[in-house]
């Protein structure tokens, strides 16, 4: 791996990597040898399908196409990963929660389990040289935009006013 797009992208997909290995840990009867497996399987999955469409100066930019998704429907990444050690989508729909979505940004993981469930950061780090305009704009992310129109429908700005 060179510099570029996608470079950098290694702490965050280990860290999603093992997420969802320790998920899979947690419900038993797959073997460490196969999650040892399945975990290196997904972490390249992820590399291949991220390389480009990873951008560290816009964070949110591409942030639904990382979005890793079980929602009655196995994420491919993850059912690709699972097929390698040879366990069945009805397998990994036991073994995983049956609403589990994982957002992969660069500088952030975070995860929900439940369509209504509250959002959990797995990995967050500073961005490098963290301007006030890049603060805002990672901020704008789907999770807080997800959030933002669930929890309150009327939504209230703060007006500058500026009399004269």
């Amino acid at each position: 791996a060179g510099s570029g797009a996608g470079a950098d992208m290694r702490t965050e997909i280990s860290t999603a990597a093992a997420f969802v290995t320790r998920l899979l840990r947690a419900a038993g009867g797959v073997g460490e040898e196969q999650l040892r497996c399945f975990r290196e399987c997904l972490q390249e999955a992820m590399h291949e399908h991220y390389k480009h469409h990873w951008f560290p100066l816009v964070p949110s930019k591409g942030s639904g196409y990382r979005c890793i998704r079980i929602n009655h429907k196995m994420d491919p990444l993850i059912g690709k990963a699972a097929g390698m050690i040879g366990l069945s989508h009805e397998r990994l729909f036991q073994l995983l929660p049956s609403e589990l979505t994982l957002w992969v940004d660069p500088f952030e993981v975070s995860y929900r389990i439940g369509e209504d469930g509250s959002i959990c950061v797995l990995y967050e780090s500073p961005q490098p040289g963290g301007k006030v305009a890049k603060q805002l704009e990672s901020r704008t992310s789907c999770k807080e935009e997800w959030r933002i129109g669930r929890s309150s429908p009327s939504k209230s700005y703060n007006m500058m006013t500026v009399s004269g």
